[in-house]
């Protein structure tokens, strides 16, 4: 096969994939709901009772009439009569009445006659009498029954990312288990005579794997489930027994390096002898990500991604991640943006639409700026922890100029990013 004879644009490859590969949900399944963050939730959740289920206090004090504290100031107090308490946990046994009050706890139920509750601080008990030195309002101190849920209202909805918040809500109406969208498994290995795992002794001529650890990140920020499966040489043989183990354990199959025109790189090859349709995109008029190459195989994508630690995350950002959030269920909502001021001309590569990682810094007037971050060899690794996000130069835009206001998409936060 002959690599890179036409070259995708962006546009293209995305309606390729799109065409082949039709991301979906891969199903559902039903977990404890201790082990349900970060997951998205794939039933609606219905409140079966009203939260709070009673009418509670919410405070220290004493259950009482409203009506008997009116008047009442640190001149003139009220008296009532002590008629009980009521304990936290457990349902009243006793009644106001007319004046009347029953000593009560945070969070006790209110008990049948009162319809507010009066502070402790603001009271003086002696000899079974209450002295109650302010008036209080109806229902002033009281949580209402439902107040904070309805019976039958909606907690949760199906599609929701849950999280502390969500989670504390739906076991707050009884659940233990709820039902959420399944994580697609993402196989993913390095290819490189020259690349080494990290923990092994690192020998002359090699460098150690930065690609299978950052993606694997990626994949799991994404919603998916990594799979590592460790550095392979670029070898034929290896590479196919790689590849196929990789389609038997995994939903997706990310890889990076042997993309290229060189001898060893092999990956393009091997793909189209595993499957169909084969390679669908093979070469992206993009820089960086140009090699990229993709396949679906029998139902499965596999992304073969640059060995250049940079370009792969870039690709896998604009490529990949969308797909792996669809298949689990995430919303894939645009990246988050701001414009910034470029701090010097930056060139795009002639026909290709051109990416641009670039950190972002405040200038004199408290304006965004954003200052282009090396891309070479020797600036793969502080590209990728200096980088917070990338610009966009058009293939047909020969530059962006300096001062010129630009879109930044963000890789981070806005609230992660030292400005």
């Amino acid at each position: 096969m002959k690599m890179f004879r036409r070259l995708f644009t962006f546009e293209d490859a995305k309606r390729a994939i799109e065409k082949h590969f039709k991301a979906k949900p891969l199903g559902v399944e039903e977990v404890p709901l201790l082990e349900a963050c970060n997951r998205v939730l794939a039933e609606n959740i219905i409140a079966p009772l009203d939260i709070p289920p009673f009418s509670r206090s919410t405070v220290d004090g004493y259950a009482v009439k409203a009506g008997d504290t009116f008047g009442a100031d640190e001149n003139r107090p009220v008296k009532l009569m002590l008629c009980g308490t009521v304990n936290v946990g457990e349902m009243p046994k006793v009644k106001v009445e007319r004046g009347t009050a029953a000593e009560i706890m945070t969070g006790a139920p209110i008990p049948e006659g009162a319809d507010a509750v009066i502070i402790a601080e603001k009271t003086e008990r002696k000899n079974g009498e209450v002295y109650v030195y302010a008036a209080v309002a109806k229902d002033e101190n009281v949580m209402k029954a439902g107040a904070d849920i309805k019976r039958g209202g909606m907690v949760a909805k199906r599609g929701q990312l849950l999280g502390a918040r969500e989670i504390g809500a739906i076991a707050a109406v009884g659940f233990s288990k709820v039902k959420v969208y399944k994580i697609p498994r993402v196989a993913v290995l390095s290819t490189g005579e020259e690349v080494t795992e990290p923990g092994k002794s690192l020998a002359p001529g090699k460098v150690y794997d930065i690609n299978a650890y950052s993606l694997s990140a990626a994949v799991v920020e994404s919603g998916g489930k990594p799979v590592y499966l460790g550095v392979f040489p670029d070898d034929p043989n290896e590479i196919e027994n790689a590849l196929k183990r990789a389609l038997t354990l995994a939903d997706v199959v990310v890889t990076s390096g042997g993309v290229s025109v060189g001898p060893k790189d092999v990956i393009p090859q091997t793909l189209s002898l595993l499957g169909k349709p084969g390679v669908i995109v093979c070469g992206i008029a993009t820089k960086p990500g140009k090699p990229t190459t993709v396949a679906v195989l029998d139902g499965k994508p596999v992304f073969a991604l640059p060995g250049h630690p940079t370009s792969a995350l870039l690709i896998f950002y604009l490529l990949v991640r969308p797909i792996i959030k669809r298949m689990a269920g995430k919303q894939t909502v645009e990246t988050a943006t701001l414009k910034a001021f470029s701090s010097t001309r930056m060139f795009s590569a002639r026909g290709r639409r051109t990416f641009i990682m670039v950190k972002l810094k405040r200038d004199e007037r408290q304006r965004f700026v954003a200052e282009p971050v090396p891309t070479g060899l020797s600036g793969a690794i502080t590209t990728l922890l200096r980088a917070d996000g990338f610009i966009e130069i058009p293939k047909n835009q020969q530059f962006v100029d300096a001062e010129e206001e630009v879109t930044v998409h963000l890789l981070r936060s806005l609230r992660n990013i030292n400005v």
